[in-house]
């Protein structure tokens, strides 16, 4: 049996929500992976990561997000390229506008994921929060 792209994506979403970070989050992305976070509540400004900043970035959540799930509601592949339409939700470490420790953020996403040689080498994020 053959794994698939689509395969892969939602095994880095189940990885994310295991608290992955290091080489277990890294063994998804392409060395010369860049993601694209447009702007959005969080991040005002958007932001564009490197391999490096990705991972970064992983460590810093695991401070502020103490568990999260991504339900998966579409998919869309076609060969590299992968589209999901996820509904995101995390229980926080640490107040985040007005919810508190412990409250539940929530956010509707759309990815678009670009494999090369089974690996993610771009993803475009379009995260729309609900209000905090």
């Amino acid at each position: 049996m053959s794994t698939t792209n689509l395969d892969i994506a939602r095994r880095y979403l189940r990885a994310i929500e295991q608290g992955a970070t290091g080489e277990a989050l890294a063994a998804f992305f392409h060395p010369e992976v860049t993601q694209q976070e447009y702007p959005n509540r969080l991040v005002p400004t958007g932001a564009t990561r490197d391999l490096r900043a990705l991972l970064e970035g992983a460590e810093r959540g695991q401070k502020a997000v103490g568990s999260q799930r991504y339900e998966v509601r579409h998919t869309v592949a076609e060969g590299d390229h992968v589209a999901l339409e996820v509904d995101w939700s995390a229980t926080l470490k640490v107040p985040v506008g007005k919810l508190p420790a412990g409250g539940t953020m929530r956010a509707t996403l759309a990815m678009f994921i670009t494999f090369r040689d089974g690996l993610i080498v771009s993803q475009h994020n379009y995260d729309c929060f609900e209000p905090f």
